[in-house]
């Protein structure tokens, strides 16, 4: 998507800086990324205590796992 938006450059330089990038639509892209990535971060962090697991993975681990005929993964 090709957007246009006015940025100080002052505010833009930073940004540079701190990404590392060398040209504005990179460090602006990253920066993006990197918000957005936070963001799902901090959603998944929010759900700390909500989800209730079962630390069963010993038992697990232990069961027979019998592949599916033509499958391709082997049994460990």
């Amino acid at each position: 998507m090709r957007t246009t938006i006015t940025i100080d450059d002052q505010l833009m330089n930073q940004l540079m800086q701190t990404t590392g990038e060398t040209s504005p639509a990179k460090a602006l892209r990253q920066a993006v990324q990197d918000y957005v990535r936070q963001a799902r971060v901090k959603k998944l962090l929010a759900l700390r205590g909500q989800v209730p697991l079962e630390d069963n993975w010993r038992e697990l681990r232990s069961l027979d796992v019998t592949p599916l005929p033509n499958s391709n993964v082997a049994a460990s």
